[in-house]
């Protein structure tokens, strides 16, 4: 492409072609005007902060010979709407294609941010959040690989595609979603996280949003946390009457602790914030220290762990201790110092909300004893112990009976003795609603373990995992197994779907 080479502008604006594959918002970008004049030239209209590499792309990658032609900042606008108009399609010439063109547009961010809010980039991002929520994802992932870009939902807990874009898609949606969620979009070496929020159709959700550097790019997720009406209740959590009794009776307590345990997605936090809901009144002080802060609570002193200046569990939990609080909310108990903290404070009148990653409730007990915390005082300050999962639930429109096979059955029975006949159980043979997965929505299957003196006793002696189990079974509680088993025999999920979800405890 030379310089002086240039010609001169054609009479009428509308005498110019457009080139396919080359898009308004990426000119518009870049100051330029790329289209064939009526003699056949491939002519370049360039504003006065035109990006002469975006030209030298757009000729590289499309194979063309490029005129230079200027153009007055006025009249350019109008040229590319009036040979383009407002296509809204993904940009073909990326602005940035390390490799290809040799040009590295993504490092000009005044390009990057005029690209992050081009009407397609926008559009697209909205659509991608707006699938997500009507689908009732909780997570929307967006990832680039060397030669696409791909957007997945998680719906009831399992991955699902829901987009596979041009990868010349892939920086101006990272940059705009970073941008909303007030992150540094010039950094992309290191992990970042930002917050944003998003309404459709009047449903507000608060977007957790989160950043990692791999290979060919930054991968970010998003967490989608509603906030409505029922959100966060105790009472819709899916708990049966017993279960309801045990835990509204464990959170009335003044003080001692309440332990939820499972592994990350099992909904443990779901079920600390409903619980922080029910006690949230005037006469109480409730802080929380997380990491991160999920939801964010009316009425309710919210902390979010700072490890890079030095706001971790032990030193937030140091302070709030001075803080006169009633009821205190430990995201999760990592490490010995925070399990120590935790437990003085249940024994000192407070009462104290956490989580552990354990498989069941009857583990938690030594997990603590692991970072070196007393018998005497997990006996004397734990109250309960939740182990729960989340297991999706049939769909409703297309649920059907179908008769169980003879492994089921067998399957069943060894799982739960009470099981002595089973005629039939169900499945969904997919739909529309559904996504034709045969699933709708997740309950929780539940596992309470109340603290009781025969359980201190186990403890006090450093009794087994197993010994704890033993003793909880002869004094009726229901594992999360037999839990699951209810559902699957009245046709709520399906065998497989629970073990599925428990496989660590059916093995």
């Amino acid at each position: 492409m030379s310089a002086s080479n240039f010609s001169k502008i054609p009479a009428s604006i509308t005498d110019l072609k457009p080139i396919q594959g080359l898009e308004p918002g990426f000119m518009r970008a870049n100051q330029v005007l790329i289209a064939l004049s009526p003699s056949g030239d491939t002519l370049a209209l360039l504003g006065t902060r035109a990006n002469f590499a975006a030209v030298d792309a757009a000729e590289q990658k499309l194979g063309l010979s490029v005129v230079l032609v200027p153009c007055p900042d006025a009249d350019l606008s109008e040229a590319i709407l009036a040979v383009y108009g407002n296509v809204d399609e993904s940009f073909a010439v990326k602005a940035s294609d390390e490799g290809e063109s040799g040009m590295d547009v993504d490092d000009d961010l005044s390009v990057l941010k005029q690209l992050a809010e081009d009407a397609p980039v926008v559009k697209f991002v909205q659509t991608q959040l707006g699938r997500a929520l009507s689908s009732g994802a909780s997570d929307l992932h967006f990832e680039v690989s060397k030669e696409s870009f791909r957007v997945r939902a998680r719906i009831d807990g399992l991955l699902v595609e829901q987009e596979r874009a041009a990868r010349s898609m892939y920086m101006p949606t990272i940059s705009h979603l970073k941008i909303r969620a007030h992150m540094n979009i010039a950094e992309r070496r290191l992990p970042q996280d930002g917050r944003a929020k998003f309404e459709l159709h009047g449903r507000m959700v608060d977007l957790r949003v989160s950043t990692i550097p791999t290979v060919y790019g930054e991968s970010m997720v998003i967490r989608l946390l509603e906030q409505g009406p029922g959100t966060l209740d105790i009472d819709h959590l899916g708990l049966d009457a017993r279960g309801l009794s045990l835990i509204n009776g464990a959170i009335a307590q003044p003080h001692g602790m309440v332990l939820v345990t499972g592994p990350t997605g099992s909904g443990k936090t779901t079920t600390l914030y409903a619980a922080l809901k029910r006690l949230n009144v005037s006469s109480r002080k409730i802080i929380t220290v997380e990491d991160p802060v999920e939801y964010q609570i009316e009425g309710v002193n919210q902390i979010q762990v700072k490890s890079a200046i030095g706001l971790n569990f032990p030193s937030a939990l140091r302070s709030i201790v001075r803080q006169d609080p009633d009821v205190i909310l430990i995201g999760e108990i990592r490490d010995t110092e925070t399990a120590h903290i935790a437990i003085q404070s249940a024994l000192t009148g407070h009462l104290v909300l956490s989580t552990l990653h354990t498989n069941d409730s009857f583990s938690a007990f030594h997990r603590l004893m692991d970072m070196d915390v007393e018998g005497y005082l997990i006996a004397s300050s734990v109250v309960m112990v939740v182990a729960q999962r989340l297991v999706r639930l049939i769909c409703t429109h297309c649920k059907e009976q179908v008769l169980p096979a003879t492994s089921d059955v067998v399957l069943l029975k060894q799982l739960s003795p009470s099981v002595s006949r089973v005629d039939h159980l169900w499945h969904g043979k997919g739909c529309a609603e559904c996504g034709h997965s045969g699933f709708r929505g997740r309950a929780g299957v539940y596992e309470f373990l109340p603290v009781t003196n025969a359980i201190k006793e186990v403890i006090l002696a450093r009794g087994s995992a197993e010994a704890i189990r033993r003793v909880a079974l002869a004094e009726g509680v229901t594992t999360m197994t037999a839990h699951g088993i209810d559902m699957v025999l009245s046709g709520k999920t399906t065998l497989e779907e629970l073990l599925r979800v428990t496989r660590q405890d059916l093995s």
